[in-house]
């Protein structure tokens, strides 16, 4: 029984079959994973050769290109012509069919890091023949400090400075600061009075986060048990009762083959780092998903005024967090083709990948923060993060104890108030 109240029932000596859709054969021996074992085909080469750093205009050639705010296109400042880049995905042929997939495909953007890598990269300008240093730890643009021009870092360096696609961000400041000042405002009555003094939503950032998205052609295999409760009845008298199930429990197997599309992994060791003692990265997690599938080809001009975060995760290190949530989906399409109204109890799961496809991406996120120094010494780091793409707003804020321990005991008075009323009425 999975229910601490629940009465053991007998098993019975021959079962009944559960019903259809729950029905499953014997598992045969849980096979072991063997993803490390398989024949690596090759990366994909997604570098971009624009070499010199500079994008021109399709139209005019002029190197002045930026965002457009609020969609995904970038506008030439000389010319005025707009444009979008090439859908990545498309243009790389990762549209095509995951369950055909075998064996670890990544593109050049995902190559592993190189620790020794300088970021220190220097663009020779191809306008009038200057030198321009760039510090990809934080920034991938720069402006020719002679004629002006605008160079980027365009093409991928082993240090993880350069991803292969960015999602542009869609939100515009503006919406982004409405957003956080209603997050903020709907929890302004527990919020730390300095919060309140010191809360600015206008000085919210734009930030490019670094993820690897990867698709996987995935088997798995889950064992356990599943209960249809039979009866339910109580015992005892007045104030004193209990209720107590019986159900009939079966044996549970299953064994699929399913599919991952686009699953968003943190590459970036600062933001995965989740301590919950320390900071709220979490939140970032919680305003996903984005459309990836919307996903450009990396063009450094995207970037604007907003700033990034490099990635310096490979994928063998996040390898771990990718298998922890593909096994979690697997569990999660077990339980949804099987009726068992008690639930199951999922006691043995396996999983196996037959092939994967990884993609570095920037995704686009609003922040906020908030550096909150405690009484004894200890500092704590709360976000308001908002989706570059849809919208969705999720944070922390320094909240007053008094002030929670005080509205506790009101409700509780009430409450209790409440319930004496009704008593005294019977």
């Amino acid at each position: 029984m999975s229910d601490p109240t629940s009465t053991p029932p007998q098993q019975p000596a021959a079962p009944p079959d559960p019903p259809a859709a729950a029905a499953a054969p014997e598992a045969a021996p849980l096979p072991q994973p063997i993803a490390d074992a398989l024949p690596e085909p090759g990366d994909v080469n997604t570098s971009n050769a624009k070499g010199d750093g500079l994008t021109k205009c399709p139209r005019c050639g002029s190197a002045e290109i930026g965002p457009v705010p609020g969609t995904d296109q970038l506008r030439c400042a000389f010319c005025r012509f707009e444009w979008v880049a090439a859908n990545f995905m498309a243009s790389v042929g990762f549209d095509s069919p995951i369950d055909q997939l075998q064996g670890t495909v990544r593109t050049t953007g995902v190559a592993d890091i190189d620790q020794s890598a300088s970021h220190i990269i220097t663009i020779k300008c191809q306008g009038c023949g200057a030198e321009v240093v760039i510090n990809t730890e934080s920034q991938l643009q720069s402006r020719c400090h002679w004629c002006r021009q605008v160079l980027s870092q365009q093409t991928q360096i082993p240090n993880g400075a350069v991803p292969d696609a960015v999602l542009p961000f869609r939100l515009t400041h503006d919406q982004a600061v409405e957003a956080v000042r209603k997050f903020a405002s709907r929890r302004r009555m527990f919020a730390l009075k300095r919060f309140k003094q010191e809360f600015v939503p206008e000085n919210v950032v734009g930030v490019y986060m670094p993820y690897l998205l990867v698709d996987g052609n995935a088997h798995g295999d889950v064992a356990g048990h599943g209960e249809i409760k039979t009866r339910q009845y109580q015992r005892g008298s007045d104030n004193n009762k209990t209720t107590y199930y019986d159900a009939d429990v079966y044996q549970v197997t299953r064994s699929f083959d399913f599919t991952v599309d686009d699953l968003t992994i943190e590459s970036s060791s600062a933001r995965a780092n989740q301590d919950t003692r320390m900071n709220t990265n979490n939140v970032i997690n919680t305003i996903l998903p984005f459309d990836t599938k919307n996903s450009v080809k990396y063009d450094a001009n995207y970037m604007g005024d907003f700033t990034s975060e490099r990635r310096d995760l490979d994928v063998d290190a996040v390898m771990p967090v990718a298998r922890a949530q593909m096994l979690s989906i697997a569990r999660q399409k077990a339980t949804d083709s099987t009726r068992y109204d008690r639930g199951i109890r999922w006691e043995s799961e396996q999983l196996e990948l037959k092939g994967t496809r990884w993609v570095a991406v920037l995704l686009p996120v609003w922040l906020y923060s908030y550096y909150e120094k405690k009484s004894d010494g200890s500092a704590f780091l709360h976000y308001i993060a908002v989706n570059g793409r849809t919208g969705e707003t999720m944070g922390s804020i320094p909240v007053s104890v008094p002030k929670l321990l005080l509205v506790a005991l009101t409700i509780g008075t009430v409450l209790e108030g409440i319930a004496i009323a009704i008593v005294a009425n019977f």
